[in-house]
């Protein structure tokens, strides 16, 4: 039995393997995964009916287990309104730097080899893709068996 909210097996087994500067990304329910992603990287799909789960719910899922040191987000057109997405991925990541990156910039950098995990949502939201970059675990944190 574990003590972490994240129970998700394949979710559990790629960020075990991944490390500093890994990254993690999470998709909405229109990003073409099966041609933007990494050639490693693990991909979990949890899009099982539009608007069932979103990219916000699996973001609070992994922050209590991961260390993030930065992310980036996928903005639409210049002069288009920023998606409301993107401000509350800024809000919970309030502790990190978050960069923005145009679409086909956000592809190439979800293509990139250190990409270890990809999960995909039904988020029926536009632009609310966001990938994280993993850091190191605070000293002080490890608990000793």
């Amino acid at each position: 039995m574990l003590l972490t909210g994240l129970l998700h097996p394949g979710i559990l087994e790629a960020l075990a393997g991944a490390g500093h500067g890994a990254r993690v990304l999470i998709t909405d329910g229109h990003y073409p995964a099966s041609t933007a992603v990494g050639e490693r990287a693990r991909t979990v799909h949890l899009n099982l009916a539009p608007g069932l789960l979103d990219v916000t719910t699996v973001l609070d899922a992994l922050l209590p287990v991961l260390p993030v040191e930065s992310a980036q987000v996928m903005t639409p057109p210049e002069g288009a309104p920023e998606p409301p997405a993107i401000a509350e991925y800024r809000a919970r990541l309030a502790h990190v730097p978050v960069g923005t990156l145009g679409r086909l910039d956000f592809y190439d950098a979800a293509r990139s080899a250190d990409l270890a995990l990809t999960v995909v949502t039904a988020d029926i939201r536009t632009y609310a893709n966001l990938l994280l970059t993993i850091g190191v675990r605070p000293e002080g944190t490890l608990t000793p068996p």
